[in-house]
């Protein structure tokens, strides 16, 4: 038994008999292999959408603004919900990430550095909107508080307008250093398993030079607690602000103390829903499910159906206040948006926002992959109609029926839209082919207590006493073993089997490589290895397990390190 009391594991959060090597393996091999065909697919999608968007926008600017569909009543529309709908998704990022670290919750480590990923790229396409429904996205800097020597260009803080630039801009800040902060560790793992030089190079710098070391991890923890601390409530205040832009207003509809509250409930309900939709791809593209499991998405499920239905009470709460308020203005408004021209646009909001998440109260629905990626598709489809709903249905039929009118978005509208959807996921599956999107250093810290290979060893009632330990390098281990096992091979036997698995070198044919290139492989190694008749990197990349043990028993040096250091694989790149 174990010295010391060991709760007992739930559910574990990474399956499959993973040690602390095959979590560094797993989580580096998007970075260091070769793009699969599932990434390569939806890449292209993304990429065709991409540039789609980008000739839209090229139209728009040489044309001029003329080119959506805005008239004189509508004047926000399409690009507004756009722009409210990627700031939504990207609040539920960071929080997700700075709520669960404050609250220390286990099932974190697989999703934080993908939900903070996604705060960043969401609101990179949030951005675009506003400046390119400037009409003139050259002058975007008059947005800024500028000295009087450009001329009386001084903004108007008094407008909520301006608060979102502000607002925005240090969310996308506090945002951007809390992820990068998450990231050093696994730089710093992926610059010391690096074969190339100019590979090393890079993540050495982007890992700023971290070691390891007792003191790194202290103020690691330190500047974490810190930044969820700091970003938890601009999560509230920002979106909080963005809800401003139609508060502070006295349009039907939009004038409403709810707006605050309500914007903050619809941006987590549809961050959670993004984020869900992020996991299940990366998990399939990147081969990562011992890493995000089925409990995750379930986890992530029963978060989606809580704020589902907080954003129904808040639809509800609005019904009321327009009854109750007595202002006929205020009335018309909301009966218009049910039963007026833009009615399917209303229900299609009620059905996927406050209808579908209710379906997540049944297990088998909430554990299925499938159903999960489609719910999570529809909650962030009824969240751009919500969007919609509110802007347009309450611009279009205000105080004067002789300007009320209809708004049609155009194929340019349209495209745009397209357009940084696919920036976004270009973006995100870039990052996953050069980052790491598994925060292996935080997942190796939960592997003990949530690991299923710990979970099986405490099942059988064994101790947990140098389990996490090579069992090659542990002298318990191979006192074990030795007492155990029969008499071994002679070394002559195991060199006949080692160059029966990795082949023979004949100088007279081949070219002897150097090995000293391999991470892990010095010159005393390198001579040790031409003894034993390895030459090339040919011979090295064939070695499995079996290799490795046999290896270790003829040299008697550094027993484990050729696995560990994963000499084979780092052959094979060498060879490619």
């Amino acid at each position: 038994m174990a010295s010391h009391y060991e709760a007992p594991i739930r559910r574990p959060l990474v399956t499959g008999e993973k040690s602390y090597h095959d979590v560094s393996v797993d989580v580096a091999a998007p970075v260091e292999g070769k793009a699969n065909k599932a990434w390569w697919i939806v890449f292209s999608i993304s990429l065709v959408a991409f540039l789609w968007g980008i000739g839209c926008i090229i139209y728009t600017i040489s044309t001029g603004i003329g080119t959506w569909g805005l008239n004189k009543t509508v004047g926000w529309a399409w690009d507004i919900t756009n722009f409210v709908w990627w700031v939504g998704i990207g609040h539920a990022g960071t929080l997700i990430s700075a709520v669960l670290l404050l609250f220390r919750q286990k099932w974190r480590m697989a999703i934080n550095r993908s939900a903070e990923a996604m705060t960043i790229f969401s609101v990179v396409q949030a951005g675009l909107f506003p400046i390119i429904h400037m009409g003139r996205p050259w002058l975007g800097y008059w947005v800024l508080p500028i000295p009087n020597q450009f001329g009386s260009l001084w903004v108007n803080f008094n407008s909520p307008l301006l608060w979102d630039v502000f607002a925005i801009s240090t969310y996308l800040s506090v945002s951007l250093v809390f992820w990068w902060t998450g990231l050093l560790p696994d730089f710093a793992m992926i610059r010391d398993r690096a074969v190339k030089p100019f590979q090393k190079k890079i993540y050495s710098l982007l890992s700023f030079g971290w070691s390891g070391r007792a003191k790194d991890w202290q103020r690691f923890e330190e500047v974490s607690l810190v930044l969820a601390g700091l970003a938890t409530p601009l999560v509230l205040s920002v979106h909080t602000i963005v809800s401003f832009d139609f508060a502070t207003s006295v349009i039907p509809g939009w004038h409403t103390t709810i707006f605050p509250p309500y914007f903050v409930a619809g941006a987590i309900f549809s961050g959670f829903a993004m984020v869900n939709t992020l996991l299940i791809i990366m998990r399939k593209v990147c081969s990562l499910e011992d890493y995000i499991t089925v409990q995750h998405i379930e986890l992530m499920n029963i978060v989606i159906m809580i704020t589902g239905s907080i954003v129904g009470v808040a639809y509800i709460t609005e019904l009321f206040i327009a009854w109750y308020s007595g202002v006929e203005y205020e009335q018309y408004a909301f009966l218009n948006r049910a039963t007026g021209p833009y009615a399917w646009a209303y229900w299609m909001m009620m059905s996927c926002n406050v209808f579908s998440p209710q379906f997540m109260w049944f297990k088998k629905l909430r554990t299925s992959i499938m159903f999960s990626f489609f719910i999570s598709i529809v909650v962030n489809v009824g969240m751009w109609f919500e969007r919609f709903v509110i802007i347009v249905t309450s611009l279009h039929r205000d105080y004067l029926p002789s300007s009320w009118t209809m708004f049609q978005p155009t194929f340019v509208d349209i495209g745009i839209f397209i357009g940084t959807i696919g920036f976004f996921f270009v973006l995100f599956l870039l990052y996953a082919r050069t980052f790491p999107v598994i925060a292996q250093a935080e997942v190796k810290t939960i592997l003990k207590s949530s690991g299923e290979r710990y979970k099986k060893i405490r099942e059988r009632g064994d101790s947990l006493v140098g389990t996490g330990a090579d069992e090659r390098t542990s002298n318990l281990k191979i006192e074990a073993k030795t007492t155990s096992k029969q008499p071994t091979q002679d070394k002559s036997d195991k060199l006949e089997n080692l160059l029966k698995g990795v082949g023979t070198f004949d100088p007279a044919l081949q070219t002897a490589d150097d090995l000293k290139v391999i991470n892990g492989i010095g010159p005393k190694m390198e001579e040790v290895l031409n003894s034993i008749g390895i030459f090339t990197y040919a011979q090295v990349s064939k070695m499995t397990k079996r290799e490795y043990d046999l290896l270790d028993d003829i040299t008697g040096s550094f027993p484990g390190r050729a696995e560990r250091d994963d000499w084979s694989g780092q052959a094979k790149k060498l060879i490619n």
